[in-house]
């Protein structure tokens, strides 16, 4: 990944280029898109799990009389 050294000078690149006054939006900004990301992959987990199967319940089977 990335090393200390690697992401100091991204800092420095960053706050040359957009300046001091711009940076704290920015990652505001990055963080709120973190978070949609996040809430987004979720619900997308949530939605392709299989569905839980209801409550066991103990008993007998009857036979259906209903059929023509």
């Amino acid at each position: 990944m990335f090393g200390l050294s690697e992401v100091a000078l991204l800092l420095i690149v960053l706050i040359v280029l957009l300046g001091v006054r711009k940076l704290p939006g920015l990652v505001r900004s990055a963080g709120q898109a973190s978070r949609v990301f996040k809430s987004e992959a979720r619900a997308l987990r949530t939605q392709d799990a299989p569905p839980t199967a209801g409550p066991v319940v103990e008993g007998t089977v009857l036979p259906r009389d209903d059929r023509s």
